[in-house]
């Protein structure tokens, strides 16, 4: 497959623009709604529950005519990466020569994302085992977490806190995520004395991404380090907690490489936690929301859950409670629009087509024998809850052992922190019932 770099760029730094130009009073007044958005009223308790629910589509109400004044600009600034195992810089010339698609109308991407970053870039930090990319950017590859020192038995007679010293939890993030957004997660494991590894993209490389690039040495890197320590000593052992379908894809791109490798490896792996997530078919919708929420951030959609509420004047039934559906702003449904247009185009190149199927044909039937725990939402505006109860059910069907729990309201990958209590009970008893078989934790 070649470089997706020419596909991505144009149409998602165009509909970047799209976001930003629709602010203008004119288009706003042109787009608002005549009535206020319906409310749904749900009979359901109101503490959560493990139930199934399923989401609407509001983008193909916003008409592509409407869209034809706005103006673009075509700044953008993409951040090179380069890892330490001395990864070529390739430059910021991301357009391939060859490939100019129908939507190549929009101008050329080149620097809106970063631009945008510039401003919120930490100070650089160290953490043992730390990936960087570049000798300019605080981002990194990956990062090795160590077990909290109050977490491990000195004295060796647990047999708990051994098993937990010799399994590492790998976290694989979101579109967009960065190392300090998995720190909690990361923070969760090792106060219960786990190793963990935190990975993330940066935005940059999957707008750049090509087969055999940078994202994939990246990912080659994970796999050789964590093949080079399940080698160090008998009995060591994964656990994967992948986030969104970019860490769920991840996660398929390394089922592949270590199964090409040592087919054994896939043994090592005690247990799988997914999280928001996933969607096993080509959706443009799905791609489109997943990249809307990546560049637009809090001010997305996908930040807000449903939220209860009564309307003016309507006084809700005893045992009901009457939910409001949060909707995108103006400036998001334009650049739903435009992103779902783009991705009907993309996602059904040969080339990408063949890739992703490659990668989901793996989770589908490739996953390795070991449990999988599911942690997902109705009111997630990225992840529709039906695609995942449809992908728990297939793999039920293949005589897979399948936990599942939908926190209802909560936004897209934002569980742990609506419902901390109940996303840590989760992954407690997923850990000591499927992971940690014979030994009981008392966290």
């Amino acid at each position: 497959m070649g470089s997706l770099s020419g596909i991505l760029q144009r149409p998602v730094v165009a509909a970047s623009v799209v976001a930003i130009a629709s602010l203008s009073a004119e288009l706003h007044d042109k787009l608002r709604p005549s009535r206020p958005f319906d409310t749904t009223s749900v009979d359901q308790p109101n503490s959560l529950i493990c139930s199934t629910e399923t989401n609407s589509s509001w983008v193909s109400h916003i008409s592509v005519s409407k869209l034809t004044n706005l103006s673009f600009v075509t700044r953008i600034r993409v951040p090179v990466p380069n890892l330490t195992h001395c990864i070529p810089n390739t430059g910021h010339n991301f357009v391939p020569n060859y490939l100019y698609l129908s939507v190549a109308s929009f101008p050329v991407l080149l620097d809106l994302y970063q631009s945008a970053e510039l401003a919120k870039i930490p100070k650089p930090t160290t953490y043992p085992h730390s990936i960087p990319l570049s000798s300019s950017s605080s981002e990194v590859v990956y990062r090795w977490h160590l077990p909290d020192p109050s977490s491990i038995d000195i004295t060796g007679s647990s047999d708990c806190s051994s098993a937990k010293s010799r399994t590492v939890v790998v976290l694989l993030g979101w579109l967009g995520s960065k190392q300090r957004h998995l720190a909690k997660y990361a923070d969760w494991y090792t106060s219960r004395g786990f190793h963990v590894i935190t990975f993330t993209f940066p935005m940059a490389e999957i707008l750049s991404y090509q087969v055999g690039g940078k994202a994939e040495e990246h990912i080659d890197s994970l796999v050789n380090h964590l093949v080079e320590w399940l080698e160090e000593e008998y009995g060591k052992n994964l656990v994967f907690h992948t986030f969104s379908n970019t860490g769920w894809l991840t996660y398929g791109a390394i089922l592949e490489k270590f199964q090409k490798q040592d087919h054994t490896l896939m043994g090592r792996i005690k247990g799988c936690i997914v999280d928001s997530a996933p969607v096993a078919a080509p959706d443009p919708q799905v791609w489109a929301s997943g990249f809307s929420a990546a560049f637009l951030k809090k001010q997305s959609v996908a930040t807000k859950g449903d939220e209860a509420a009564n309307e003016p004047g309507v006084q809700a039934s005893s045992g009901a409670r009457t939910v409001v559906e949060a909707r995108p702003a103006i400036t998001e449904a334009a650049l739903l629009l435009v992103l779902e247009k783009f991705f009907k185009v993309v996602l059904n190149l040969p080339s990408v087509n063949r890739r992703l199927s490659d990668v989901v044909g793996q989770l589908k039937t490739g996953q390795p024998r070991c449990p999988q725990l599911y942690i997902y939402s109705s009111a997630d505006k990225v992840i529709p809850a039906g695609y995942v109860e449809m992908f728990i059910q297939e793999q039920q069907k293949s005589g897979r052992e399948v936990r599942a729990c939908n926190f209802i309201s909560t936004p897209h990958v934002d569980h742990f922190r609506h419902h901390p209590h109940l996303y840590s009970s989760q992954l407690t008893h997923f850990l000591e019932d499927c992971v940690l078989t014979g030994c009981k934790s008392t966290s």
